[in-house]
């Protein structure tokens, strides 16, 4: 009898051992699997994107348009293609980019806030020869729809409206360095200049929120596709700059509201490239800085970013959409290389 319950007490207590073990054993599991969730939230998942290998190492970008270009593929952010990609250039539109992201990260409800186009917009845009949206004083847009105006069109009359509002906000310059009036506010311009900085976006300084040509107001195209790739992990912002047409609500000036085209897919018929397609971009141009496109595209299941400036605007022909489709075609004709057995690069 004694020999049964001490063989029951034995086992009993391997049963806990056992039951200590499996709750230590999960505990570990959970820790870890939290560690990762944190990790990569902060950072941790970009840096194993970047080890990530390109599928083409390297591709030619020369026999195009646009003397400028860089190719990256978004997913870790590898650049595969260089054309004067640290040269300086004038950004004009692709400008817009940014104006979106500080907007995007200063407003919180973007469906919901509303705000007056104001006199001045119009009065600051005279003579310019801005690309516009034209809309009116005093119309009322939330500024979501201002973001779509700014973006799907080139609206500098959205972008204008929007840099007044934010600096309406009257946001508190946390970093003197980015102050660049020295009014301890941070203007839209001047969060505009402080995200590129905080961005690696080193070579390049903006003046205003339409890129309309100042020599101060400068980038590369390496530059723009930080931007962008960064810009893309924002869902509004791909659904926006995807849109090929945006039709606005009712405003108090257009009752059945007004519908816009994309600069960049109304040059496009067809955004199929071999292998896949061009998904979105956002155009630009004035004389000094030439036809530019910072685009992105799906390319056999992997995205990759497109930034090209500086192609002539004088010839009538959208350039820099032809030279999004000849790159676009090309890296998708060195991945199929690669399949079948080559190295996947091109000299």
């Amino acid at each position: 009898m004694r020999s049964k319950k001490r063989k029951a007490k034995k086992i009993k207590k391997q049963v806990n051992k056992i039951k200590m073990i499996l709750c230590l054993v999960v505990e570990a599991i959970v820790i870890l699997t939290l560690v990762v969730i944190i990790g990569w939230n902060k950072g941790v998942g970009d840096w194993m994107e970047s080890l990530q290998k390109p599928v083409v190492r390297k591709l030619e970008m020369s026999g195009i348009n646009s003397p400028y270009a860089v190719l990256m593929q978004v997913k870790g952010g590898k650049i595969i293609g260089n054309m004067k990609g640290d040269e300086k250039i004038y950004p004009a539109s692709m400008t817009k980019i940014m104006t979106y992201i500080v907007t995007a990260e200063t407003v919180s409800d973007l469906q919901n806030t509303r705000t007056t186009v104001p006199e001045s917009v119009a009065e600051e845009l005279e003579g310019t020869g801005s690309s516009l949206a034209e809309i009116q004083t005093g119309e009322s847009f939330t500024i979501y729809e201002l973001l779509n105006l700014m973006m799907v069109p080139s609206g500098n009359d959205a972008a204008l409206t929007l840099a007044k509002y934010v600096d309406s906000l009257n946001i508190t310059a946390d970093d003197p360095q980015y102050d660049e009036d020295g009014d301890g506010k941070m203007s839209c311009v001047e969060l505009m200049n402080k995200k590129a900085q905080r961005l690696g976006m080193n070579k390049t300084h903006f003046c205003d929120t339409t890129g309309l040509h100042d020599p101060d107001h400068y980038s590369t195209v390496r530059d723009i596709a930080v931007l962008l790739r960064y810009a893309l992990r924002n869902d509004t912002f791909r659904e926006i700059i995807e849109s090929p047409r945006h039709s606005t609500g009712v405003t108090n000036i257009h009752p059945s509201g007004i519908t816009y085209y994309s600069t960049m897919f109304k040059n496009l018929s067809d955004p199929s490239v071999t292998g896949g397609k061009i998904l979105g971009g956002k155009t630009g141009y004035t004389s000094e800085a030439g036809l530019c496109l910072a685009s992105f595209a799906e390319v056999y299941d992997r995205e990759y970013i497109l930034v090209t400036a500086g192609a002539s605007g004088n010839t009538g022909s959208p350039l820099h959409v032809e030279d999004a489709v000849t790159i676009y075609n090309r890296l998708g004709k060195a991945i199929e290389a690669q399949m079948t057995g080559s190295d996947g690069s091109e000299s």
